[in-house]
């Protein structure tokens, strides 16, 4: 199975005025979210592009990013990888997009072309195709929406197609919801 999806890379320059943006750049980013002064989320990247426009700022990971969800006792309990990040952080929003993953501690593997966590909601969800592999009870499970706690150990699809056998009348449903989205 391919995953693939038609959403352009998120544009920083769409959410900027001419001539009021300053950008500051890191290398070797390794971010800490804390709640109560405990650490729940640490974030790592290459790269980290801050933009500030007008009040308002953006964190872009060009070169991909990490994010390790935390839970209460310290140890990771889910992990979400993509090629490409945005961080929106008047939103509290971060967009994943790119040969994204998500693991949990049961290796559950969620493949898909784009992720949206709610830092705020501690939610992790989309809208695009999804495929999650379940090894510990040997399952396949693909889709198109998904939702789940952050530390994916709930989580679901919303239109489930694990049980067509017919691959065409999948991607027929897939294209459909393309050019439903598409302006």
């Amino acid at each position: 199975m391919i995953l693939s999806c038609n959403n352009d890379k998120i544009d920083i320059k769409k959410y900027r005025t001419k001539d009021s943006l300053s950008v500051e750049i890191a290398k070797n980013v390794e971010m800490f979210y804390s709640d109560s002064a405990e650490v729940r989320v640490i974030i790592k990247s290459p790269t980290l592009k801050r933009y500030t426009d007008q009040g308002e700022t953006y964190d872009e990971f060009p070169n991909g990013v990490l994010v390790e969800f935390l839970d209460n006792n310290k140890k990771v309990s889910s992990w979400m990888k993509a090629d490409y990040a945005l961080r929106k952080q008047t939103e509290k929003k971060i967009f994943v997009q790119k040969n994204v993953v998500l693991y949990n501690r049961r290796n559950d593997e969620l493949l898909t072309d784009e992720l949206i966590w709610d830092e705020e909601n501690e939610e992790i969800f989309t809208s695009n195709l999804v495929k999650i592999n379940q090894p510990s009870i040997g399952d396949t499970s693909i889709g198109i929406g998904f939702k789940a706690d952050q530390e994916f150990s709930r989580f679901e699809i919303i239109r489930n197609y694990s049980a067509i056998k017919n691959i065409e009348k999948l991607t027929e449903e897939f294209d459909n919801e393309d050019k439903k989205t598409s302006p």
